[in-house]
């Protein structure tokens, strides 16, 4: 309810309102200085009158705009809701927070859109971690419950991921150099037994052509072989022949028939994604350690959903699981696979410029005199080089003397350099060093150094040939009072492992194959 004071101006001529005006609030005053003023006479005490409150915001609204200048409004967009910060309703961010966890237990929480897919994380985290960009990094999905992991591919978007995992699961940041070792040695992960277009053909089949059949729809080659089945609901498995296709994963109900009416449907490959199992095959029961699993995308932790199988070894393994992401993935994984060769001319945003020199463009200098001078003659650049190489050794040896066994020096420079490298991983068990390997992809030329277990003196180089690990123990010798390594027992001699592994990584020796790609282990 609203009471108002309204001075009834229909009842006060307009000269006595005037003045009524003039004299607002100070009426007493007035009269004591001029008692005998006829105005005094004619005013009227102001009456109580209601008025509605709906009236006078009517009447307020209508005399606003009136009473208000015409200035025009220098700023309209902050006027409209929707340009205005203050005005517009909160929008809800687009951006969404993952944790990524590096193989040392370290985490990185990182805010990345709802568009960011597997490769652009990875570069990300190698633009932020200062790693060396080789397209081997990769993010996985680990589910230590289920005792699951897979490598995403390059093109899944992180966030659906994240939208189907369960609260225990996380992402990892590790290298894989077997992501897309198949494009490069198609024989190797495909054997001939196993594919059923190669044993219709006689004759050796071309890589191009293998790699062709597979990316093509509609001649599309399948994979078949013996595989071992987890009963559901039990701890047995079952030994059976089995085929993979386009269309899905299928097993033979009489021998290793492919009659339609033979074939039972396992598993499909549209909705589902293929894992390694890392739990070992003590909790499962299961017959062999090359375990793998197909999982439904939707499934966030139901164990009945899953799909365990074993391969007899990881050749086949490796071979299932390849074929897997092949057929269902198609040309887009080699569309993944040619994009850091196709962006070796531009710049990518999260990588450190990087320039190469070229062989040809380097010259023989010498720079014995006060001004250096190209050597165009062959030989004498030769001579000179063999020189410098045998200054470097001396002042190598040199620097051994000086940094040998003394109360100030209790070790020497070459019994320690190789700590700050990336291969070496100090004293780790064999057990553990096959688990790096294994998840770092077992391709050729893989390798790591580390401590003997048995010589404390010696080292073991562990080497992965043919998807299999092999380990190579490094001696120490020693000649005329000095120290050297030795894989070959003294016939090829090193002052330290850094020179062994440059060696090796040039000329393959007694190796089964030349040291390729360290088995690195990143801090985020």
């Amino acid at each position: 309810m609203t009471f108002l004071f309204h001075p009834l101006p229909l009842l006060i001529p307009p000269s006595s309102y005037t003045a009524m005006l003039l004299n607002n609030g100070h009426a007493h005053a007035h009269r004591r200085l001029h008692p005998s003023s006829p105005t005094k006479e004619r005013l009227r005490h102001s009456q109580p009158m209601h008025i509605k409150a709906v009236r006078c915001l009517q009447e307020a609204h209508q005399l606003r705009p009136a009473s208000m200048p015409a200035i025009p409004n220098p700023f309209p967009e902050l006027c409209s809701p929707a340009g205005s910060p203050v005005l517009s309703p909160i929008q809800a961010s687009h951006n969404h927070v993952i944790k990524v966890w590096s193989e040392d237990g370290a985490g990185k929480v990182v805010e990345i859109p709802s568009d960011m897919t597997a490769r652009d994380v990875c570069q990300l985290l190698v633009y932020k971690s200062h790693c060396v960009d080789d397209n081997a990094w990769t993010l996985v999905e680990h589910h230590p419950i289920l005792g699951l992991e897979r490598c995403l591919e390059d093109h899944e978007l992180v966030v659906q991921v994240q939208a189907s995992m369960s609260s225990d699961s996380k992402f990892l940041f590790r290298k894989n150099y077997a992501k897309y070792e198949f494009f490069r040695n198609p024989l190797n992960f495909f054997p001939e037994q196993m594919v059923a277009w190669c044993q219709e053909s006689d004759g050796s089949i071309p890589q191009s052509q293998l790699l062709q059949n597979f990316l093509n729809s509609s001649s599309c080659p399948e994979i078949q072989g013996y595989l071992h089945l987890k009963e559901p609901g039990r701890r047995s498995w079952k030994k059976l022949y089995m085929f993979l296709r386009r269309s899905g994963l299928y097993y033979s109900t009489k021998g290793t028939s492919k009659e339609p009416r033979h074939l039972q449907l396992l598993s499909d490959l549209e909705d589902s994604n293929i894992f390694t199992v890392i739990t070992g095959k003590k909790l499962h029961n299961a017959p062999t350690d090359y375990q793998f699993c197909i999982r439904p995308s939707k499934v966030r932790g139901d164990c009945k959903e899953l799909k365990m199988l074993s391969a007899e070894d990881e050749q086949s393994r490796t071979c299932w699981m390849t074929a897997f992401r092949l057929l269902k993935h198609g040309i887009v994984l080699y569309q993944n696979y040619n994009v850091p060769h196709q962006r070796k001319s531009s710049l990518s945003p999260f990588s450190a410029p990087v320039r190469s020199v070229s062989e040809n463009s380097l010259v023989a200098m010498d720079f014995s005199g006060r001004t250096g001078r190209v050597i165009d003659n062959p030989v004498e650049a030769q001579s000179a080089a063999l020189e410098e190489g045998q200054t470097w050794r001396k002042r190598g040896q040199r620097m051994n003397v000086l940094t040998s066994a003394s109360p100030l020096h209790p070790s020497s420079l070459s019994t320690v350099i190789h700590r700050t490298q990336v291969w070496f991983h100090g004293r780790i068990i064999r057990e553990e060093a096959h688990k790096m390997m294994i998840q770092q992809g077992q391709v050729d030329g893989l390798f790591l150094l580390r401590d003997s277990q048995s010589n404390p003196r010696a080292f073991v180089l562990t080497l992965c040939h043919h998807q299999k690990i092999k380990h190579f123990q490094i001696l120490p010798c020693e000649e005329d009072g000095q120290a050297f390594f030795s894989l070959d027992d003294g016939a090829t001699k090193f002052t330290d492992l850094i020179h062994l592994v440059e060696f090796y990584q040039l000329n393959r020796g007694v190796l089964p194959c030349k040291l390729k790609h360290p088995c690195t282990a990143v801090a985020l």
